[in-house]
């Protein structure tokens, strides 16, 4: 099983998803010791943005950015929620896997995934709760990532939230507690891909 780790926060060791995806990919290898393990931080080692001369030249050079994701049974990201929805630096690296002809194409009959029997694990950081009624509709964050999975064929998506870390000073500790549990509790269930 080849595991691809990616992280997205920009706030180094004060980041609440790097050591969440870390607990989550050392559960996973943990019940898989043979698996491989593939970690690309986007917040110490940037992407750039996709220019338009990298777009016209999709599919006449290699691009290892692809060919890593390709290679991932499962991905295992972690997503701060920056301004309501992922981090500029997670979307660079969106727009280097969601390709034409290698991710996914289009048909007579609509857009199809090609990336199929993938497996994503999203574990998400949040100041704000979500669960909180007066942030009704302001979540773009997991609605945006299913969209663009399911676009690529991946149905297998999973959410760990660790919400709420700003309402109160001493939240942090408890919030990241709950979700190191639900990590725990999730990851030795989920049917693994490959």
């Amino acid at each position: 099983m080849n595991i691809l780790q990616i992280d997205s926060s920009i706030l180094g060791t004060n980041s609440i998803t790097r050591p969440l995806s870390a607990l989550a990919v050392a559960k996973l290898t943990a019940a898989h010791p043979g698996a491989h393990v593939e970690h690309r931080d986007l917040g110490e080692d940037p992407i750039g943005h996709l220019t338009g001369a990298e777009f016209a030249a999709r599919g006449t050079t290699a691009d290892p950015v692809l060919a890593q994701f390709k290679a991932a049974d499962t991905i295992v990201i972690g997503s701060p929620m920056y301004n309501w929805t992922i981090s500029s630096q997670l979307k660079a690296w969106i727009d280097r896997i969601a390709v034409a002809g290698e991710t996914f194409a289009y048909s007579p009959q609509g857009p199809k995934g090609l990336a199929g029997g993938k497996q994503v694990i999203v574990i998400t950081g949040r100041g704000s709760s979500m669960l909180d009624d007066r942030y009704a509709g302001f979540d773009h964050q997991e609605p945006y990532l299913r969209t663009l999975f399911r676009f690529l064929g991946i149905d297998d998506v999973t959410f760990i939230h660790a919400q709420g870390v700003s309402l109160a000073a001493d939240a942090r500790p408890a919030i990241i507690a709950q979700a190191e549990a639900e990590i725990a509790r999730l990851i030795p269930a989920l049917p693994l891909a490959a």
